[in-house]
């Protein structure tokens, strides 16, 4: 077996958020490379079918019902790693939801939710993963923040807010996790190809895509291929660092 291939062999990864889209593709890319994978998500049903058919392709998986924002249920997480697999090396922070509103018409509960599950549910994966890290005496921690949390977007000063708050995070907890031996960094997608941008109107797309210098959006598995990498040897003398993965756009 070449070493591309076994990249993660021996390890256990967790991914938040992997039902579906970036996240499920995240969980498979590593299980490509090796790891046995948690996959957590709020929706029961959904994670379950979506572990079953990574066991199809001969990945070991199992799937966990997660809300991110619940600190029982995050830890709870943690103990199913441990307990299935025996430990955990990787943390992939990717649960998020979207409440697009103006100023003027965003509620207060939309604002409040989508900080909660983006900014409060990766500071509880943090915190609930490399308290297990440090015992262990090392591991990997990578957020998924936007170029949203760059940029800013018109519509998402809840998601904006979130996403950039989630490098400081990032910095900071790397900072705190460095002698540890848990490293964590986040990566920055721009506009990647799954259902959510498949159902912008197609004038609006195209409009984003031809502001990108590669000219095309992005597909989920260029963003897993950077947490790959992140969660790896390749890149462990990296921490505190934010990858973008946007085809050039607002850089």
């Amino acid at each position: 077996m070449s070493t591309v291939t076994t990249l993660l062999e021996g390890r256990t990864a967790v991914v938040t958020g992997a039902a579906q889209g970036i996240g499920l593709e995240i969980a498979r890319v590593l299980g490509v490379h090796g790891a046995k994978v948690v996959l957590a998500d709020l929706r029961d049903d959904a994670v379950l079918e979506a572990a079953a058919g990574l066991r199809g392709q001969g990945i070991q998986s199992i799937g966990v019902q997660c809300d991110v924002t619940d600190e029982d249920e995050v830890r709870n997480v943690v103990d199913h790693a441990v307990t299935e697999f025996g430990g955990l090396d990787v943390w992939v922070n990717n649960a998020g939801i979207t409440r697009d509103a103006s100023l003027k018409k965003m509620s207060l509960a939309d604002f409040r939710l989508v900080t909660d599950v983006h900014l409060t549910g990766t500071w509880l994966g943090v915190r609930a993963a490399s308290a297990r890290m440090r015992e262990n005496g090392g591991g990997a921690i990578v957020n998924i923040s936007s170029m949203s949390g760059k940029a800013g977007n018109p519509g998402q000063t809840n998601y904006s807010a979130a996403k950039a708050g989630i490098v400081g995070m990032t910095k900071a907890a790397a900072k705190e996790l460095a002698h540890h031996g848990v490293r964590v960094n986040a990566v920055q997608p721009g506009l990647i190809e799954t259902a959510m941008t498949r159902a912008m109107p197609a004038e609006s797309f195209a409009a984003m895509e031809a502001s990108i210098p590669m000219r095309r959006a992005g597909q989920p598995v260029d963003v897993a291929n950077v947490v790959l990498f992140l969660s790896s040897g390749l890149a462990g003398y990296m921490t505190g660092a934010v990858l973008e993965v946007a085809g050039g756009r607002l850089m």
